[in-house]
């Protein structure tokens, strides 16, 4: 039997037959179920896009109810024990990962293009010291997009290479900028003889030392956590990159957009809502109140749940053993035994169990990123550079897509139907 799908149009009594590919049916072959000659044909309405495929990619593979995911087709528990970000941004990008000689250029490049354009540094100046450094993050991608004008030849395979070298090259010393002006401190440039996330801890933390040993575990811990954000398949952000990038604008526009996504609390702010959370219990005894108000509709478990994952967030194991081993180094964060509680009562309580709420990404990042001396407004940016890679390959993936088109969704018009316009004076 062939793969299709039988519509009874129960107006007409017409019958239709519409392929299934990949267990999807084109959302154009429901335009020829039509009412009459002059309907415009059936549309599908899907808010928040819950149940709508809206690209073919190769990239990021979840598998949401058996915790499953996978960055071209190895496990994330592989990549990150095993893997660095940079060569796990290389496999991202490339579809395979780097030999030994690849990954030596692949770094060399990363390494020479850390360094940002003095004058960028004297526009991050101009920001308020008390600015959101997620805002002067947002607002620097935007701008790059000004000192890097052959971004826009992004038909041009080299100068799309270029494009992305720099962007992963260079947040993070624009995030470590933004960091330091937050809390007035100058500037420290990038050292060229450290790892990428090594320099980026040099960049953020440097004080009068003449040179700057990031600690190891904390180097690997905030590699690791990178690793593990590089990508997540269709989220807010990456549809806003590829939706920004569908009208063919410059990479940097369209990441400004896709971060300016990030900065939303339901998104790269939810980490930092869970550490508010665990702030507000304030300690262990609290925490049955708390969830007696959680069941009753008084508050929220943030950190738990999530929109793809029904059932352990498999970067969440991960993340957990990575926090135990950054509290070695720096001591343990007070939180600690307030979420370990809660984990353990949602993951026995019937409440949270029937309605899938595991623990997910975000539950123990924020604890490890305050253990290391970031302020709780550098939490989205730290996953903004983790997530540029991704960003930037679902871009040009998207570009190269013979089947995609400017991005246009279709509304249903809830409004007046055609009135007259009524002089102002005639008005009631």
């Amino acid at each position: 039997m062939a793969d299709t799908l039988t519509i009874t149009d129960n107006r007409t009594g017409k019958q239709y037959e519409v392929p299934i590919t990949d267990g999807t049916i084109k959302a154009m072959d429901l335009r020829k179920i039509k009412h009459g000659d002059d309907d415009f044909g059936l549309t599908t309405y899907d808010p928040a896009f819950m149940n709508t495929a809206s690209c073919r990619s190769k990239i990021t593979y979840i598998d949401g109810d058996k915790g499953i995911l996978m960055y071209r087709g190895y496990p994330i528990e592989q990549l990150a024990e095993k893997s660095s970000y940079l060569e796990t941004a290389y496999l991202i990008l490339n579809g395979e990962l780097p030999t030994t000689s690849q990954m030596a250029s692949w770094t060399r490049e990363i390494t020479m293009h850390t360094m940002v354009h003095e004058n960028i540094k004297k526009f991050m100046e101009g920001f308020t010291y008390d600015a959101h450094p997620m805002s002067v993050f947002v607002s620097t991608v935007g701008a790059m997009s000004t000192f890097y004008p052959d971004g826009k030849d992004i038909f041009n395979a080299e100068s799309r290479h270029k494009q992305i070298v720099r962007l992963i090259a260079k947040v993070p010393t624009i995030a470590a900028y933004a960091f330091r002006h937050s809390i007035g401190r100058p500037y420290v440039y990038p050292d060229n003889d450290l790892s990428f996330t090594g320099n980026f801890l040099n960049m953020l933390f440097k004080m009068t030392e003449v040179k700057y040993t990031p600690n190891p575990v904390l180097e690997r811990a905030l590699d690791i956590l990178f690793i593990l954000h590089a990508d997540h398949e269709q989220n807010c952000s990456t549809s806003a990159m590829r939706g920004i990038g569908s009208s063919h604008v410059d990479p940097y526009s369209a990441m400004a957009g896709a971060a300016a996504a990030l900065y939303g609390p339901l998104h790269g702010g939810a980490n930092e809502a869970v550490l508010k959370m665990l702030q507000e219990i304030g300690s262990v005894a609290n925490i049955p109140a708390f969830i007696k108000g959680v069941k009753e509709g008084n508050g929220r478990l943030m950190g738990f749940g999530h929109r793809v994952y029904k059932s352990y967030d498999p970067r969440a194991r991960i993340i957990k053993k990575a926090a135990y081993d950054v509290f070695e180094v720096t001591g343990k964060n007070p939180l600690l035994d307030i979420a370990l509680e809660l984990e353990k009562i949602a993951l026995e309580d019937e409440y949270f169990v029937k309605r899938k709420l595991y623990p997910n990404v975000d539950f123990y990042s924020g604890l490890i990123y305050e253990a290391m001396g970031f302020q709780m407004a550098m939490f989205p940016v730290l996953f903004a550079i983790a997530r540029t890679v991704g960003w930037a390959a679902q871009w040009e993936e998207m570009l190269l897509d013979d089947e995609q088109k400017i991005a246009r969704p279709r509304q249903i018009y809830t409004g007046y139907q055609s009135r007259d316009y009524v002089p102002a004076v005639l008005r009631k």
